[in-house]
């Protein structure tokens, strides 16, 4: 990893799931941590529950201007940012019949564009100093189209490529890119869920295997492995076959109405 265990962290999204697991995670290991979001309550608590080891700083990713004040104000407390990691981010289920632009927006807004104005406030302080290390958080809906999906896992595969791009290009300012593709993991979004979750993991157990991941020199970090591993096989398989799969998951009339509960 660039940089050493005293690196800065900036983490957006992380006043709940994984990013507060991960703050309070990087912080138990010796890094600074800035934890960026909306709810300036939870950040204060997850401030005390670190014992003060975790910085708050309350900004909204989809306000371009906030986020740079954040950034500002972070450098000039903790230090120049080593390590971003980006995981901000909402899930809605969208069957065809309810998708609209006004539905489709908010989604796209936070998820996508929230890590674009992310990168734009830290990324010129690391190319000036010529080192740096991005995680952005995707998902593994972003690998196929799969039913109630459409619009999240668009924008999810929209990360997904961006990282892929932007992968070799920052690599030459000595800036590692990585895209964090994480399954069912047990946080307050989930919880909502009324449908099987398959291989669903633990906040914590995902914390440990996103913070190993930021230890490696992979590009992608994914857990948990097994679902990975089914959902790269439904992409190598004919469309003929990988959509009769996934039309079997289209929720029944009754299913459609709890997925319409949780949005």
């Amino acid at each position: 990893m660039n940089g050493t265990i005293k690196d800065v962290v900036w983490i957006t999204g992380a006043s709940s799931g994984i990013g507060r697991a991960l703050a309070l995670r990087m912080a138990k290991a010796g890094y600074r941590v800035a934890a960026t979001a909306r709810r300036a309550g939870e950040l204060e608590a997850l401030a005390r529950e670190a014992d003060g080891l975790v910085v708050p700083v309350a900004a909204d990713t989809t306000d371009a201007a906030s986020l740079k004040a954040a950034v500002t104000r972070i450098e000039e407390t903790l230090g120049p940012i080593g390590i971003a990691v980006f995981c901000a981010g909402t899930y809605q289920a969208l069957m065809g019949a309810e998708l609209t632009a006004a539905k489709a927006r908010p989604l796209f807004e936070l998820n996508f564009m929230g890590t674009v104005n992310s990168l734009e406030a830290v990324l010129p302080g690391m190319m000036r100093r010529g080192t740096g290390r991005i995680a952005m958080v995707a998902s593994l809906a972003g690998y196929f189209g799969l039913p109630t999906s459409a619009v999240y896992g668009a924008s999810k595969a929209a990360l997904i490529n961006m990282a892929e791009a932007l992968r070799p290009d920052l690599a030459r300012h000595g800036i590692a890119v990585q895209i964090v593709n994480p399954g069912f993991v047990r946080t307050p979004l989930t919880d909502k869920n009324e449908f099987p979750m398959p291989f669903l993991m633990e906040t914590a157990d995902a914390a440990e295997a996103f913070y190993r991941g930021l230890h490696s020199s992979r590009f992608e970090i994914t857990f948990p492995r097994r679902f990975s591993l089914l959902l790269r096989l439904l992409q190598m398989l004919p469309y003929r076959l990988s959509l009769a799969l996934t039309r079997l998951t289209v929720p029944k009339e009754k299913s459609r109405q709890a997925i319409n509960r949780t949005a």
